[in-house]
């Protein structure tokens, strides 16, 4: 028998790395201490020439030395590149478990305040992880995220978030439910979950994403059902939701007794214009019950507005429901998007009249900031689309200003699937999509410089005349 000289490696399963081949020995060897490795928790693995063995005292799976995953080609940053936590209690300070994972328990919550807690851990840009837990005890990875936002007594994993909703369909999605994808043959392969935010688009093929993924706790336009493994993501409803969208502790029945409608003939809140209506009272708070976010003032918003309140306003007014208006998502030119959108929470109010026209004042204001309020019903009939663009006389053309660093909206997924279509798309690793980047600025530059262009006429951004050629 020829003779085989073995070559040994030492497996040292470190506290910090979160690649599937650590994770493993950490669950072989769990009294390995973070930060320190005993020789006596260190691993031989043997290789042969001929043939690879695992020589450890006992059979050890082949997972345990690759550091990197094998995922479809995905925009970086975008898609997780770790899988999820298992199973755990909440913990303490320190990292210790602070109770027991109990049985299956659904606390009472509200749709706004899964979004504001999720927003608080966006805020914070939470750093993503499957072994360390936040101040408030739940781990830092998407499974910890959702049962943090959804304040699941335990620490869950996507194996089993399942079972704290009701399975929900694309067109009952709202804000506060989940998209889960879950793996059972394997589940570091692929296995996420995020929380549904709201549409951008009235076409419903981009949603606002809630989710903890690498490097940190995020919040962005993401395609409909998720980057890659989209057929395989599940809509959950999360068991426990209170009709309410304040508190969670009373139902809407008692929240709105005592309201008043547009004639005032009832004691209850004010509207719009102070007159009394089905809402919150919009008078002054105190110090300690001041917004977050005041009041900017009704000269930052209608026609000609141009800033960030505006902004704002359509992501929380996406958040509330009205998604559905939007072409393409929020941004900081006031449009007749915004007004309609604005009029449909208005309507949800009870408001008529003066005090649903669309233009937000400090009622509608307060009620989007703090969460409270009646959400836009899924039943709202979806506003049809805007005119199309006909900027400097080119029909279609939404203007330069759409094609710019940090743009995000459907007329750059227009620009590229035409591109596409005319033979440009060799740019292309991913997409095209609705974020503007450097495979779009190369591909229209290609295209440019084949209608003889030179120079500033070929810059990659597309003019009136680019956009007329590549359409016509």
């Amino acid at each position: 028998m020829e003779a085989r000289t073995p070559v040994f490696e030492e497996i040292d399963p470190g506290g910090d790395c979160d690649c599937p081949g650590c994770v493993h020995w950490r669950r072989v060897l769990p009294h390995s201490t973070p930060g320190r490795h005993h020789a006596a928790h260190r691993a031989l693995i043997l290789a042969a020439a001929a043939s690879t063995t695992l020589v450890v005292g006992h059979t050890a799976p082949a997972l345990a030395a690759p550091h990197t995953l094998d995922r479809p080609a995905v925009p970086a940053a975008d898609e997780p590149n770790t899988p999820q936590g298992g199973k755990a209690p909440l913990h303490g300070p320190g990292g210790k478990p602070a109770q027991p994972a109990g049985p299956v328990k659904t606390p009472p919550t509200t749709r706004a305040e899964i979004i504001k807690r999720a927003k608080k851990w966006v805020t914070a840009k939470v750093p993503y992880s499957m072994s360390k837990y936040w101040s408030d005890g739940y781990r830092q990875d998407c499974s910890g995220f959702v049962s943090m936002a959804w304040s699941l007594t335990g620490n869950e994993w996507t194996g089993s978030l399942g079972q704290y909703g009701v399975r929900i369909s694309k067109e009952e999605l709202q804000p506060g439910d989940i998209l889960l994808f879950h793996n059972p043959a394997d589940p570091q392969k692929g296995s996420h979950v995020v929380i549904f935010g709201g549409w951008t688009d009235y076409t419903h093929t981009y949603y606002i994403a809630y989710e903890s993924a690498p490097p940190h706790a995020r919040r962005q336009s993401t395609p409909y059902a998720y980057w890659n493994h989209s057929d395989r993501y599940v809509a959950y409803r999360y068991k426990g939701l209170t009709s309410g969208t304040s508190t969670g502790k009373k139902p809407d029945t008692e929240q709105q007794a005592g309201t008043k409608s547009d004639t005032g003939q009832q004691a209850g809140t004010k509207t719009e214009t102070g007159q009394q209506g089905a809402a919150e009272p919009d008078t002054a708070k105190s110090a300690s019950q001041k917004s977050p976010a005041p009041y900017p003032g009704r000269a930052h918003f209608g026609p000609g507005a141009n800033n960030k309140h505006v902004t704002r306003l359509g992501r929380l007014l996406v958040e509330r429901g009205a998604g559905h208006h939007y072409t393409t998502g929020p941004g900081p030119r006031w449009s007749d998007t915004d007004r309609r959108a604005t009029q449909a929470f208005q309507l949800a109010q009870g408001w008529r009249g003066q005090d649903a026209d669309g233009l937000p004042g400090p009622g509608t204001w307060k009620l989007l900031v703090t969460g409270k309020g009646k959400d836009i019903p899924a039943s709202a009939t979806a506003a049809p689309p805007p005119e199309q663009p006909a900027s400097h006389g080119v029909p279609g053309y939404p203007g330069r200003a759409l094609f710019r660093s940090g743009a995000d909206n459907q007329y750059v997924t227009q620009l590229g699937k035409q591109l596409v279509k005319k033979g440009f798309g060799k740019h292309y690793k991913t997409g095209p999509g609705p974020r503007w980047g450097q495979s779009d600025r190369r591909a229209v530059e290609a295209f440019q410089r084949t209608q003889g262009w030179r120079g500033g006429a070929a810059d990659g951004y597309p003019g009136p005349e680019t956009w007329r050629r590549l359409f016509a």
